[in-house]
């Protein structure tokens, strides 16, 4: 697969949840999110990470609603996708997020369409790929009813931070991990080298990889009205890849357009690690 640590986070997560969460909100979510994990397995998918948000925040002393997040892959349509855009390897591999939402569990996922309008790949042949095997383990598990994220108000490039690095690809790597390892709030879970994985299946890929990591502290507060965007940060994702003059790009999610996005507000919180991450990388790669 190409990342390191994986499934650090399932270690983690096996932190109590704290006496003041709601028991059977955690239960029945926990069941929905191993229904998914069983019917990934199932379709020969591999895991890559899965990580429990509010565990691994009551850890720090946080409570927010339950939330598990699962990424699982399927390297050729990774390659497939992203040999028609390599910016669209900031939302690969599969991700599925099983939370509580109004006292019972939700079952969100990143959908084709939102890869195709992010992304500029509409009639995609790559994506429709991506979606037949997503849909094949959505429709196996029972007692939910998965929805995607809201896609009305995505256009190309909805949502994304970018940093040009005035280093390559290796050297930015390193400096990235070294920036966010230094975080004492934050954990490092891995890395996947898409480059590599596409050369197994004889795909030529600019050299791209995408990091990722989680607070889990100052995801769980903002997390803690907002469970939705456990989709999309806390794990936090960097997608480095190579531009053309050499030098490598850093994209990486703007976590209050996703609070919008779900929601239709954010809050300071979301504001304050947007600028927190664009000063941490920006020092650490310009």
């Amino acid at each position: 697969m190409g990342i390191r640590n994986t499934l650090l986070a399932v270690a983690l997560a096996l932190t109590p949840i704290s006496a003041h969460a709601d028991d059977t909100l955690q239960a029945d979510t926990d069941i929905v999110f191993e229904a998914v994990a069983e019917a990934v397995t199932d379709a020969k998918l591999a895991k890559v990470i899965e990580i429990d948000h509010a565990r691994l925040a009551a850890g720090e002393g946080v409570e927010m609603p339950p939330s598990r997040v699962l990424l699982f892959s399927d390297p050729g349509v990774n390659a497939a996708v992203l040999s028609e855009n390599i910016r669209a390897g900031l939302d690969l591999p599969f991700r599925v997020l099983s939370y509580g939402d109004e006292a019972k569990p939700t079952l969100s996922y990143t959908s084709s369409s939102f890869i195709a309008k992010r992304h500029g790949l509409e009639g995609s042949a790559a994506l429709a790929d991506f979606d037949e095997r997503l849909q094949a383990v959505l429709r196996a598990v029972d007692g939910a009813d998965p929805s995607p994220i809201p896609t009305d108000a995505v256009e190309r490039d909805f949502g994304i931070i970018e940093i040009a690095s005035g280093y390559d690809v290796a050297e930015t790597v390193a400096r990235l991990e070294k920036a966010v390892t230094a975080q004492t709030d934050t954990i490092w879970f891995g890395e996947i080298d898409f480059k590599k994985e596409a050369a197994a299946f004889d795909v030529a890929l600019t050299a791209a990889k995408l990091l990722l990591f989680g607070g889990p502290a100052p995801g769980g507060v903002a997390m803690a009205d907002y469970p939705a965007i456990g989709l999309d940060a806390f794990c936090q994702k960097l997608l480095v890849y190579e531009s053309t003059d050499g030098n490598a790009v850093v994209l990486f999610n703007d976590i209050a357009a996703f609070a919008q996005l779900y929601y239709g507000s954010s809050i300071e919180p979301h504001a304050m690690l947007n600028k927190r991450l664009s000063a941490t990388f920006s020092t650490a790669v310009q």
